[in-house]
């Protein structure tokens, strides 16, 4: 048994540290708080036990004392648990009580820090705490303290005449009360001082004023809690160096619909450019229930003049029943490989397979065209493999038996429909905050007109639509729907740098 006290980092799940990583991926219980990114939870285990136990301002899932309970009777249950906190425990998170709770139960721990919204909200607002010229101290306050009360634990002519940058966290309520008292001991109102709500994450804001102006600043601008409060001459670099909020796509929210399995890639570069994801897969990838018939195919891949791989999918799940079959690449030799694009064909070389043909149109109409130009009316007689989803377009093997060749059509995995996220996205809709749905197949378009109508979409065309290829975009326009969004390249880099021409010129959704 043993509970592990883990900083979750500020919001950027980019920021969670190595070692918080390798911990989640083996424990047997993860506690989490509000404020740690949920995308974190893909670290654990499937079987892992997930207990959410809330804890933001006013609005607790579970108090303290029974938070502490809880871990003492997971961990003596004999479990491996992770307590994830937002930020880093011992700041502010209250690690330090449940250490010493653990402690007096005989619990082993370990405290496993977190980067803290202390130094990474600045820091991605432009404003170092420290620099050579400006500031060689930080203080790190609470700005919790009750405004009431008779006394205070801070110093405030301390603070006043420290000439540190000072930094409060939890402040937003008392805002006024922090900018007053800092005056009154001495501090020149006019000094500069920042606010950064929900720093590292999408909907990261910032601003600057005076320390006088910054209240007022404040209630015009909307600032609420979890925001840093900065004060000193540093707040000055902010216009400069604010980085994170002149990425291309910040500001803007985008659906990615693709499977889980496939949304990685296209939810990791839109991230890197700014944009807020929601992931809401519309599809889900499972494997088949008996492979009876496509054991069979792989046992007589000699047979065969071309396979022909369709998607990435179809790749991952073929590799698999050539393992289960003692089996690997070389099992290819006598035949000709084929990959509908890029993304197939990247997979395929990671299995030591280099595709005889990929199109130069990413779409089966293109693998057809190829491999016609390429047999020269050759393909009569001649036996294909098309290991794909269960459920696809007829067009390749149809227009492939015109032309005399016998074509094995094998289920290599199936899809079936997902509703994850739903209410959020019909939510986010009908608010006004959503800038774009982005839909990798026609099968993701059918997916989530079944969850969020297409006259939910008529209803709001400044949410923009983006397909990946001309297929795609069609089944868009059969429900009555304009495609907004195609790159001339079927690709998802070649869909990335399409999103980022059209939104980055358009207002961002808030």
């Amino acid at each position: 048994m043993k509970v592990f006290l883990l900083g979750a980092g500020p919001g950027d799940p980019g920021l969670l540290t190595l070692k918080a990583r390798d911990v989640l991926a083996r424990a047997d219980v993860v506690i989490y708080d509000a404020l740690a990114n949920e995308s974190l939870l893909r670290h654990a285990r499937p079987e892992a036990e997930l207990i959410y136990v809330g804890k933001v301002a006013g609005n607790h899932a579970l108090p303290q004392a029974e938070i502490n309970a809880l871990l003492v009777r997971k961990a003596k249950e004999g479990k491996v648990v992770a307590r994830l906190k937002g930020g880093d425990p011992y700041i502010f998170g209250r690690g330090g009580e449940e250490a010493e709770e653990l402690l007096a139960a005989g619990v082993p721990f370990e405290e496993v820090p977190g980067i803290s919204s202390v130094v990474a909200a600045p820091a991605y607002a432009g404003i170092p705490l420290t620099h050579r010229d400006l500031a060689s101290s930080v203080t790190i306050i609470t700005g919790h303290e009750n405004p009431d009360k008779a006394g205070s634990a801070h110093n405030w002519q301390a603070l006043a005449r420290s000439a540190s940058t000072l930094v409060f966290v939890m402040g937003m309520k008392n805002l006024p009360h922090i900018a007053r008292n800092l005056t009154a001991a001495g501090l020149d109102p006019r000094t500069p001082a920042a606010l950064i709500y929900r720093g590292t994450t999408p909907q990261q804001r910032s601003l600057v004023a005076t320390l006088a102006e910054l209240p007022q600043a404040a209630v015009d601008a909307h600032f609420t809690n979890p925001a840093v409060i900065v004060v000193g001459k540093v707040a000055q670099l902010h216009d400069a160096l604010n980085w994170f909020e002149h990425k291309p796509l910040f500001g803007a929210s985008v659906v990615v619909t693709r499977a889980r399995e496939q949304a990685s890639g296209l939810a990791r570069s839109l991230a890197e450019l700014g944009a807020e994801v929601i992931q809401c897969p519309t599809i889900e990838i499972r494997p088949l229930p008996d492979y009876a018939e496509l054991d069979a195919a792989v046992a007589r891949l000699a047979s065969y003049a071309w396979v022909i791989f369709t998607s990435v999918n179809g790749v991952r799940h073929f590799w698999r029943r050539l393992d289960k079959a003692g089996l690997d690449s070389r099992a290819l030799a006598g035949c000709k490989a084929a990959a509908i694009g890029p993304a197939t064909a990247e997979e395929l070389a990671r299995h030591g397979i280099r595709p005889d043909f990929v199109p130069d149109r990413y779409v089966a109409e293109g693998v057809l065209e190829g491999l016609l130009a390429r047999e020269a009316g050759a393909l009569a007689g001649k036996r294909l493999l098309l290991p794909r989803a269960a459920k696809a377009r007829d067009v390749l093997p149809r227009e492939l038996r015109k032309a005399g060749a016998v074509v094995d059509v094998i289920a290599a995995y199936e899809t079936v429909p997902a509703a994850a996220r739903k209410d959020e996205v019909l939510a986010r809709i009908q608010a006004g905050t959503l800038s774009c749905v982005t839909f990798g197949s026609s099968s993701t378009v059918e997916n989530f007109l079944a969850l969020i109508p297409a006259a939910v979409l008529k209803a709001h065309p400044e949410v923009q639509l983006a397909a990946i290829g001309p297929v795609t975009a069609e089944t868009l326009r059969k429900h009555g729907l304009d495609c907004h969004i195609q790159p001339g390249e079927y690709t998802i880099p070649a869909l990335v740098e399409a999103l980022k021409d059209r939104l980055a010129t358009r207002p961002a959704a808030h």
